[in-house]
């Protein structure tokens, strides 16, 4: 069965705004007047099977779209470990050198969390598993889409290239973006989201 992806990036938060880490973070009203406004730009297929990561940023950006999804633990954000609610900046100043590891070493984890390289496998596991192999459909296209995290987006893109997760800081990912994957006999693609 061939499939198409969807990834949305959930709403800016308070803490993203504030440059910390997150720490399950729900959405405040700018992220919620944010995603209001995005509904109607973004093009939500009727027939998808919809997932959204389990925080709460995510959970609550999906049911601002409308969207009535299942959690799935393969979408959470990337483990921040002790880094979880830290402002970016503090840490500069406290452990620069784990931060600036973690930020050009993609097997670095120094903060206890995981590594760019464990997110790009974990989310390559959660799309495999949506390839249905032995699928009658063969020829039909699954719609899906996924209310996720800007790094597990950007695991997404590099899992589907084939890329080395080294390139994963060069790829921006904006609040309630679209990212368009899709699963042929070929593989994974990636595609211009529409």
């Amino acid at each position: 069965m061939d499939i198409r992806l969807l990834l949305i990036s959930h709403a800016s938060t308070a803490a993203m705004r504030a440059a910390r880490f997150p720490a399950d973070d729900p959405l405040d009203a700018r992220g919620l007047a944010e995603t209001a406004a995005a509904r109607e730009r973004l093009s939500i297929p009727d027939d998808a099977a919809v997932f959204v990561s389990p925080a709460a940023c995510a959970r609550d950006t999906a049911s601002a779209l409308g969207l009535s999804a299942t959690v799935q633990q393969g979408l959470a954000d990337v483990d921040y470990g002790l880094w979880h609610g830290r402002r970016l900046a503090d840490l500069a100043l406290e452990a620069p050198q784990d931060l600036s590891a973690w930020t050009h070493d993609p097997d670095a984890a120094a903060h206890g969390g995981e590594s760019f390289s464990q997110l790009v496998k974990r989310v390559g596991r959660w799309l495999d598993t949506l390839d249905d192999a032995s699928s009658e459909e063969s020829r039909k296209t699954q719609n899906v889409i996924a209310v996720t995290h800007a790094p597990v987006i950007r695991a997404a893109i590099v899992y589907a290239l084939a890329a080395s997760p080294a390139v994963f800081s060069r790829i921006e990912i904006a609040p309630l973006s679209t990212v368009e994957l899709r699963r042929s006999l070929r593989g994974w693609t990636w595609w211009p989201a529409s």
